[in-house]
């Protein structure tokens, strides 16, 4: 009989009349036991819910067979890659991890703690989602996803910033835009720098000069777009289109234009970047570039379940293709 809640071994045992030892063999997939024997064991498992200790079951066979997923935090960029590791982990014998590790404010560096915690002893490889630092050489295969500070020796997947925003310009440039705002990501970040440089790009593909005063700067978090849409809205020469670096940014953007008596798209014309769940249920809907999010997430495991079977990854660097998804949010200037 269970008596605190824990199945252990012994009540495996006890409860079809063998061994611990014999559970044992039976667990860790062992020879010498009667198939009877196994069948009634294995019956009893999962009638009583038992199950090995994952530190155990790695001290053993040195696998755990727990991949992970570490991010900083869960938002809607990271849910969604998450979802699709998820959907491709359904085609393996593993079990996944999804853990958030800058819990604590730790904003540069906390992968390395995580892995620190989790790798070798509860995790047989991992994915890392923005990692601020990449060291190849950890305990456990890892796969980084969109690196702060791009490629690195580390196997790692992205989409084409680059294009994307470009894509993104043009579009407003197409529309009859000529004046045309941005707020950027964070400085320190690869994929801001590369989304400011296709904006640039396309600007500088039309003959437009890029007004360096309608440049502002957030950090991809939702708050942090409310003063730099403020700076590039509250003024008389003020853009008639801005495009965000991501899409929370976007849409905390139109918040503050209508907070300002703007309508959008009538007065204003907003695009953003990575097509989370949340722009197309924007009010208005939210024209943006969409990162194939899903996929980034199955191609890091696709490239992390080749490591782990001794394989080199190819390519080791995946970038994936982004597009561009026209939506309300946009229109021809006003005028």
């Amino acid at each position: 009989m269970v008596t605190n809640g824990r199945v252990r071994m012994e009540d495996v045992a006890r409860a079809a009349g063998v061994s611990v030892a014999t559970v044992s063999k039976v667990v860790n997939g062992r020879y010498g036991v009667a198939a009877a024997t196994t069948a009634r064991v294995h019956g009893v498992i999962a009638e009583l819910g038992y199950e090995t200790s994952l530190g155990a079951r790695s001290l053993r066979s040195s696998r755990t067979g727990i991949l992970g997923v570490l991010v900083a935090e869960f938002e809607p960029f990271s849910t969604e890659l998450l979802k699709g590791v998820s959907d491709a982990m359904a085609d393996t014998d593993y079990e996944l991890l999804a853990f958030a590790g800058a819990t604590h404010g730790e904003t540069v560096g906390w992968e390395r703690r995580s892995l620190r915690r989790l790798g070798g002893t509860l995790l047989d490889g991992a994915i890392i989602v923005t990692p601020t630092v990449i060291e190849p050489g950890s305990a456990v295969p890892v796969v980084a996803i969109d690196p702060h500070t791009g490629s690195s020796d580390v196997p790692t997947v992205d989409s084409d910033n680059v294009g994307g925003a470009r894509s993104a310009v043009e579009h407003l440039i197409g529309l009859g835009h000529t004046r045309i705002g941005m707020i950027r990501g964070r400085e320190d970040l690869e994929s801001a720098r590369l989304r400011e440089q296709g904006f640039r790009q396309a600007m500088a593909s039309a003959g437009l000069e890029v007004d360096e005063t309608l440049l502002a700067t957030g950090s991809y978090r939702s708050e942090s777009a409310v003063a730099p849409a403020r700076l590039l809205l509250d003024r008389r020469d003020r853009p008639t289109a801005v495009f965000a670096a991501n899409d929370l940014m976007a849409i905390r953007t139109v918040e503050v234009a209508r907070s300002l008596g703007l309508g959008v798209p009538e007065d204003l014309s907003v695009v953003g970047f990575d097509n989370v769940p949340e722009s197309a249920l924007a009010g208005p809907p939210l024209t943006t570039v969409a990162q194939p999010l899903r996929a980034m997430g199955r191609t890091a495991l696709s490239m992390l379940l080749a490591m782990l079977a001794g394989e080199d990854p190819d390519p080791t660097h995946a970038r994936l293709q982004t597009r561009l998804v026209e939506r309300a949010s946009t229109s021809p200037p006003p005028g």
